[in-house]
C-alpha cells in the first residue's frame, strides 16, 4: 500500500502555475477605498493629536502660573489648584487613549471591510482565471513576478469598490 502511495500522482494535486499572490498591503494602500481610508485615518490623528498637543500646552502654562502662585496662595488654595491640574492631565491622558484606540478600532474596521469586499472580487478572477489558490504576498518567500496579481486585482477593486464607511 506504502508503495503504491509513492509511485501513482494524487488526483488532487496542485501545480505552481495553479498558485498565485496578492500583495494585500498595497492593496490596502494604493486601491481607491484605502487610500482614502488611509487618508481619513491619518486626517484624523494628525487633528486629535493636535487638539491634544494645544490641551497640554494650555496645562502647561497652568502648572507654570500655579507654580508662579505657590508662595501668594495659602497651602489649601495651592493643593486645589494642583490637584484640579492633575485632574485635568489626567482626563487629556485619558481622552488621548482613547482617540488612538478609536483610530485603531477603524483601521481594524477599514481592514476587514476591504476583505470583505476584495473575498469576492478575488474568487471571481480565481475562477475567470483557472487558479486555486491566492496568498498573501507577505508569506512568500520567492515567487515569479508573473504570479503576482496584485495590479489587476486594484484594478478591478477600483471599479467596484470606490469607498469604506468608518462610521
Amino acid at each position: 500500500i506504502l508503495i503504491s502511495i509513492f509511485f501513482f500522482p494524487f488526483e488532487n494535486k496542485i501545480s505552481a502555475s495553479e498558485i498565485y499572490f496578492v500583495d494585500y498591503s498595497k492593496v490596502m494602500n494604493e486601491s481607491i477605498a484605502g487610500k482614502k481610508a488611509q487618508d481619513y485615518l491619518k486626517n484624523l490623528l494628525k487633528n486629535s493629536n493636535k487638539k491634544f498637543n494645544d490641551t497640554a500646552k494650555k496645562l502647561k502654562e497652568e502648572e507654570k502660573k500655579i507654580i508662579s502662585q505657590k508662595n501668594a496662595l495659602s497651602k489649601e488654595e495651592y493643593k486645589k489648584k494642583v490637584d484640579s491640574l492633575r485632574k485635568k492631565v489626567f482626563d487629556l491622558n485619558k481622552k488621548r487613549e482613547s482617540s488612538i484606540k478609536d483610530v485603531a478600532s477603524k483601521r481594524k474596521k477599514a481592514g476587514d471591510e476591504m476583505l470583505k469586499n476584495l473575498n469576492p472580487i478575488l474568487g471571481k478572477y480565481m475562477k475567470e482565471n483557472n487558479i486555486s489558490v491566492v496568498i498573501d504576498k507577505k508569506n512568500v518567500l520567492m515567487g515569479d513576478k508573473k504570479f503576482e496579481i496584485t495590479s489587476q486585482i486594484i484594478e478591478i477593486l477600483n471599479k467596484d469598490f470606490k469607498s469604506i464607511n468608518l462610521n
